[in-house]
């Protein structure tokens, strides 16, 4: 029967290796054994005669394959073992294959299970797996549409885990799998600790973390000082690596031992002269290319003397305290951070220098300090802003009454008039610190930019001069934005204005809009642009451009690359804070021979904007007529609500003050108390504005009512938007203004 088979056998192997193009010849072998397999079985099928020997009939075929190989039934029961299976596995020859090989892998059941199922689906599957003996593939093929398989076991070389090359590694390592298991220990590991163990808690005597954190090992003689190198393997496996720490390096240990130690170490002098060093660290600190003689020719940035530093180390001072420094070669703002330690063998001292890579650790570190640091500008320039535009108010407030009492031919007239307009540079200048800090209350609507940039066409020239080319370019099917327009208008102009200033009189601007769809998150400038659709606009010039070392700072209030007395500095922070607040993104490009670009990202918006009660803002025309009616007043800034109450009572009105809103509630509770119309600070100590209108309104359901506020926090000012019948006067405010404001809302009840 063989005889007939195995012609048959090779010619069909041939045949299927030719038609799928298979040229490893041990995938040609197991194709002739599956076909063997296959012809046997189905011969045993078809003759009760024929018994077991169909089976057996292939023994002459893999009985001295240098491969282990087992047939199973559908139970996964052995049914036969060639010479090299026995060989591996010391057992019986009957048994389940999963307790057979459990004998050098601590988790076959599952394996065996997993190659099984999908086996029997697909007809093959194969795993590489690390075993206490080594790495080896395990392979099951379905022998032909019956439920026995062909199991193939050998040692696997080109699977890249730590195998039998980490058995001849001197440091003690072990590798850990997905769930926590021990699955392989070298003959240094297991002498270290008495033996194999199966969890880390068995290892450890606290289960560390981190790499490079130094550890206590429960060692055969007690507890063991080391340090932990912690390395990702293949397949989701961990390994760990462990070293003494410096001071237990004995003297014969030398650097060719821990050439294949996964850190970079270093052997210095107590003068800082390089002595040796390890495979790693010559990668790292391109040692082969760039010889360096002393640990100051590879890092910068310490502060002090690197030479005091070492000299401090090798006397027993600092040592073990990671510095963060910047290497001297390699690529751009490479970090790495340092760890010395120090070894003293016949009365000789050198230091053992651990390097790591922390270049994405310091850049980490970067991003965290900008992101506090802007953080913590936003927050001052809303708290300046509240206090800052209640003077404001009180300052311009009283100028108002004061010009009131003066003709314009009075010679006090003009000195006024001087107090008005700086008092107004200087809210204007609030403004902008609000913006940057994203603390403004938007009036967000569905907007065009083709319409929004037509409107300021005009005002765009006059702003960049005769002798500066200004164009603009649409995409005919530019979708909508939701934002501010006013707010819009201001991020256009001062970006425009930005460039004009960069031009020196004489170039071009360029202004473009256009669709674009991310496909995938954008990553650029610390900053991560989700996809999705946005309106792009660009503003570019042709002017002198940005200096790199400039670029990232260009968005902090304040800082401005002109020369002094040209501009605040308040120009770009402002757009940025702008942008920001309205879900955009803003990017700058820059280059000193060709120009800046400033590209900016809004979502699209392609929804009618919902019908929401919206917040009133006073504004023209400003009616200065004599008024009547009843106004609470609450204001806990003395000075403004002197100013308030003084204005509105020479407009006619009759005023009630109060200084807090729990003083406005007690007024309330007075059914007798007409009151046409509250106006009230938003932010006070206490109660605030919106809470304590809404306690009112439990009694006075139609209370009309005036909030006024220089800043208010994002929550104050969705809970004002909640409440009906109710209007917003920002400050600082005039004394017309206010009046104004407080008229029409009164005779809105009317």
């Amino acid at each position: 029967m063989l005889r007939v088979l195995l012609p048959i056998g090779l010619a069909a192997a041939a045949i299927v290796a030719f038609a799928m193009n298979i040229s490893n010849l041990t995938l040609l072998l197991g194709a002739v054994v599956g076909l063997l397999m296959a012809v046997l079985l189905l011969v045993k099928q078809r003759s009760n005669s024929a018994g077991p020997e169909a089976v057996l009939t292939a023994q002459d075929l893999v009985a001295h394959d240098e491969r282990s190989i087992f047939i199973t039934d559908s139970t996964g029961e052995i049914l036969y073992r060639n010479a090299a299976a026995k060989k591996l596995l010391d057992a019986p020859d009957a048994g389940s294959l999963d307790k057979v090989l459990g004998q050098f892998m601590s988790n076959a059941s599952a394996i065996v299970f997993r190659l099984q199922a999908k086996a029997q689906k697909i007809d093959a599957a194969h795993e590489d797996v690390v075993t206490r003996r080594g790495n080896f593939r395990i392979a099951a093929h379905r022998i032909a549409n019956s439920d026995y398989l062909s199991w193939r076991i050998h040692s696997n070389t080109e699977f890249s885990g730590p195998g039998h090359a980490a058995e001849r590694l001197s440091l003690p390592m072990f590798t850990v799998g997905g769930s926590g298991a021990v699955l392989f220990m070298n003959d240094a590991m297991r002498q270290l600790v008495g033996g194999r163990t199966k969890k880390l808690d068995a290892i450890f005597v606290d289960i560390p973390r981190i790499s490079g954190q130094h550890v206590v090992v429960s060692g055969t003689d007690g507890g063991i000082n080391a340090m932990v190198i912690i390395v990702a393997g293949a397949l989701g496996r961990t390994e760990y690596f462990l070293a003494p720490v410096a001071e237990q390096i004995a003297s014969e240990t030398t650097m060719t031992q821990l050439e294949d130690f996964p850190i970079a170490l270093l052997e210095l002098d107590p003068d800082g002269r390089i002595k040796d060093f390890n495979r790693i660290a010559s990668s790292l600190l391109s040692l082969e290319d760039q010889p360096a003689e002393t640990m100051g020719d590879l890092i910068e940035g310490l502060g002090r003397p690197i030479k005091d530093w070492l000299s401090d180390a090798a006397e027993g001072k600092g040592l073990h305290k990671p510095e963060v420094l910047k290497c001297s070669r390699g690529p751009d703002e490479m970090y790495v951070q340092v760890t010395l330690g120090r070894v003293i063998s016949d009365g000789e001292v050198s230091l053992i220098v651990m390097v790591n890579d922390a270049t994405e650790l310091k850049s980490l570190e970067a991003q965290f300090v900008q992101s506090q640091k802007m953080q913590a500008i936003g927050q001052l320039a809303g708290g300046v802003a509240h206090d800052f535009n209640n003077l404001l108010t009180a300052i311009s407030g009283h100028c108002d009454l004061l010009m009131l009492r003066h003709d314009q031919g009075d010679g006090d007239y003009a000195d006024l008039e001087q107090i008005n307009q700086n008092a107004n540079r200087a809210a204007s200048l609030v403004g902008q610190l609000l913006a940057f800090s994203r603390k403004q209350n938007l009036q967000l609507e569905v907007l065009d930019m083709r319409d929004t940039l037509s409107d300021l066409t005009h005002l765009l020239n006059r702003l960049v001069g005769a002798q500066i080319s200004l164009t603009l370019t649409h995409d005919p099917n530019l979708m909508s934005v939701r934002a501010d327009r006013r707010q819009l208008e201001q991020v256009l102009m001062n970006l425009v204005v930005n460039a004009r200033d960069a031009l020196d009189g004489q170039g071009k601007i360029e202004i473009e809009t256009r669709n674009i769809k991310l496909t995938s998150d954008l990553r650029r400038d610390r900053a991560v642009v989700p996809a999705g659709d946005y309106v792009v606009v660009k503003v570019t010039d042709d002017g002198c451009g940005i200096p790199a070392d400039k670029m990232p700072k260009i968005f902090e209030p304040f800082y401005t690359t002109k020369k002094t007395g040209d501009g605040t500095g308040l120009g770009l922070s402002t757009a940025y804070g702008i942008v920001k607040q309205s879900g955009g993104f803003i990017f700058v490009d820059s280059d000193m021979s060709r120009g800046t670009v400033f590209t900016v990202y809004f979502p699209t918006h392609d929804r009618p904007l919902a019908p929401v009660e919206p917040v009133k803002v006073a504004d023209a025309p400003i009616e200065t007529g004599p008024a009547d009616g009843v106004v609470l007043l609450v204001e806990d800034e003395a000075p403004v609500r002197a100013f308030a109450s003084r204005a509105l009572q020479y407009r006619g009105f009759e005023v009630i003050e109060a200084d807090c809103g729990e003083t406005a509630l007690d007024l309330m509770n007075d059914s007798t108390l007409n009151i046409d119309v509250v106006l009230t600070d938003v932010i006070m100590p206490g109660m605030d504005g919106p809470t304590w209108v809404k306690e009112a309104r439990k009694t006075r359901p139609n209370m009309r009512v005036v909030f006024m506020s220089g800043y208010a926090d994002g929550s104050t000012v969705e809970e004002q938007l909640t409440i009906p019948e109710s209007a917003f006067l920002p400050k600082p405010f005039s004394l017309d203004e206010l009046t104004s404001a407080v008229r029409k809302h009164l005779r809105a009840a009317a």
